[in-house]
């Protein structure tokens, strides 16, 4: 009989023992500042949330142009509702104004963000400038939540970098800090 008391104890110590393992196994393997494809993935997926792609990184409108090159890739903008134009003969320049369905996008025009489609590769973490670890990760990306005007045959043709970008998505690299917190880009 104490035999068998004994060997419940010693089995019910042995599943407390294995449960503790396990449950501090899981928390370890997806522990935030661990070197792995998956928290570099979820960082830069973070990171670029509220950093879109534009079609114009310094422009204020309005906007005025003789280009005929300018002028060309802004009508299409024109032509889906996004921009009015106005032609001054006096001074050879067509003038663009946003309209109302264009104040949504202007004056940058976003036409969505990345989203980490795979991890190619990842140096070791090394102290960077940062003063914390930081690797420099190489991926592949897609774009997310694009516009309904920036799949307009029109403006994909006039602006082919945002076309390559929306339809075919892109590779790049960044550098990422090892904080507490997890991964993350460091303020430079």
């Amino acid at each position: 009989m104490k035999s068998n008391l004994l060997h419940v104890k010693i089995t019910r110590v042995k599943l407390l023992c294995c449960s503790l393992l396990i449950a501090m196994g899981f928390t370890g393997c997806s522990s935030k500042t661990k070197a792995t494809s998956e928290n570099f993935t979820q960082a830069i997926n973070t990171y670029f949330q509220d950093r879109s792609e534009c079609l114009f990184s310094n422009i204020r409108f309005p906007y005025a142009t003789s280009d005929p090159d300018v002028t060309k890739q802004m009508n299409t903008l024109v032509k889906a509702h996004l921009l009015d134009s106005s032609y001054e003969s006096a001074v050879k320049t067509t003038r663009y104004t946003v309209t109302t369905t264009g104040a949504r996008y202007a004056p940058r025009f976003c036409y969505g963000h990345r989203e980490v489609a795979e991890i190619d590769h990842f140096t070791p973490p090394q102290k960077g400038p940062s003063g914390f670890p930081e690797a420099r990760i190489d991926y592949r990306y897609t774009l997310r939540d694009v516009p309904v005007w920036a799949q307009s045959p029109d403006i994909a043709a006039a602006y082919p970098e945002m076309t390559q970008a929306t339809t075919k998505g892109g590779s790049a690299q960044i550098t990422l800090a090892q904080t507490l917190a997890g991964w993350q880009v460091p303020e430079r």
